[in-house]
């Protein structure tokens, strides 16, 4: 048993502890200010976990770039970057739960993009919370949420997006399938929401107007996340004749559907949207030469120093061949986060977003800016047709396959641009 006095002085050093603490702790925080905390709401769990820890790595990056040089130069003082984690588990309304507890946790920068429909939702949540609460405004950064719509009539002053529109991508690719001459017939295959509709939606519309003479020959719609079995799909594409498959899918729908195809035996093209990654190369392997075509911001193998010095370096990084992929319009989104914060001399978010409204950052060789009208980030985009390693413009396999992308065609950030029909509502 502890003696009275030996209990009092325990109290006491206890009373010294904590004044020394009150007045040691400003001038500790003077020193050490504290960091800006960015909140990604994302599915790190479940089907598509996988693209989740992708987009977690490219982000770990890119803030361990901006704090490598210090962090973010604010008028008081120096601030590091902090990236925290919300599983949304690929439900909106666990991402919705995952926005509340950012938002309580002191967040004002929500990062996601693995599904239009969520971004939709967190865009409309988000507008919600700033009307009512506007010392708790949160900024939206969105990566990879494609569809169309979030940017003209859902467009949002809080929302500001950083990859290319799926009419844009869809763009890219019919400057290839203008060049197929032989293409006479496709199949259109995608995930049954927002972003896999407007993807089957626009390639409609452009093969009349690019292609007439190309015949649809099967159209589907699958749920999202929940086919685990795409042999069916497989032998309909095979049944119709297509000489080509045109998809958005993304995650193990494009991965199982490539797979599926192959082991039945099909031999066509696909066009995709990211066919270049998370495990599809190595699926199709020999069979995908000449044979998977993919758009994208930017691809390993862009034949520059430049970029190949910014994949080996993401490379060494983290040397996994699982991890091996990268995505440079997220390194562009976060460099122009830390540039707009250190314009507008704060963290503020509505002080922010107005300065990310002229956002123009260039890395790596890559340029891109912020289109002010509808807060779609502008930047070129290139087309990449599958190869095997070492052949002539593939120094860069992906994922340890043995099969990367070379670059067939470049289209500029000016050629790649679309108009919108945003009616932007700016705050006060």
């Amino acid at each position: 048993m502890q003696s009275k006095s030996s209990r009092r002085f325990r109290g006491f050093a206890r009373v010294v502890a904590a004044a020394l603490f009150a007045v040691a702790s400003p001038s500790l925080r003077a020193q050490q200010p504290p960091p800006i905390h960015l909140a990604l709401v994302e599915s790190l769990s479940g089907a598509f976990a996988n693209t989740g820890e992708a987009v977690h790595r490219n982000l770990v990056w890119a803030i361990e770039r901006v704090n490598a040089r210090g962090g973010v130069k604010l008028k008081d003082g120096t601030h590091p970057l902090q990236l925290d984690r919300y599983d949304s588990k690929g439900q909106t309304d666990d991402a919705l739960s995952a926005l509340r507890s950012a938002i309580d946790d002191g967040s004002h920068y929500v990062l996601q993009g693995n599904s239009s429909a969520t971004a939709a939702a967190l865009i409309n949540a988000i507008e919600k919370n700033n009307e009512r609460e506007p010392a708790r405004s949160v900024v939206f950064l969105n990566y990879a949420a494609v569809d169309p719509v979030l940017t003209n009539e859902r467009c949002s002053f809080w929302h500001f997006r950083f990859d290319a529109h799926s009419d844009m991508r869809v763009t890219a690719l019919m400057s290839q399938i203008r060049d197929d001459a032989a293409l006479k017939r496709v199949y259109l295959i995608g995930q049954d929401y927002s972003f896999g509709q407007a993807v089957l939606r626009e390639t409609r519309r452009q093969l009349a107007e690019v292609r007439p003479d190309v015949q649809i020959v099967g159209e589907d719609l699958h749920l999202l996340g929940k086919v685990k079995d795409f042999a069916p799909y497989a032998n309909k594409i095979i049944a119709s004749g297509a000489q080509a498959v045109v998809t958005g899918n993304w995650g193990n729908d494009l991965t199982l559907l490539v797979k599926a195809a192959h082991d039945a035996g099909y031999t066509g093209r696909f066009y995709t949207f990211y066919g270049n990654a998370l495990g599809a190369p190595a699926a199709i392997r020999e069979a995908g030469i000449g044979q998977v075509v993919a758009v994208a911001d930017w691809l390993p193998n862009v034949p520059t120093k430049a970029s190949a010095d910014f994949y080996r370096s993401f490379r060494e990084r983290f040397p996994k061949p699982a991890d091996d992929y990268v995505h440079l319009r997220m390194q562009l989104m976060i460099e122009a986060l830390a540039q707009a914060m250190e314009r507008a001399g704060t963290s503020d978010p509505l002080a922010v977003a107005r300065e990310l409204e002229s956002a123009d950052v260039t890395l790596a060789g890559q340029r891109g800016r912020m289109r002010a009208g509808d807060h779609q980030f502008q930047q070129p985009l290139v087309v990449g047709v599958m190869d095997r390693q070492g052949a002539p413009g593939v120094p860069f396999d992906v994922e340890g396959s043995g099969y990367g992308f070379r670059v067939v065609k470049t289209i500029g950030a000016a050629e790649a641009e679309m108009p919108t029909t945003c009616r932007m509502q700016r705050p006060v």
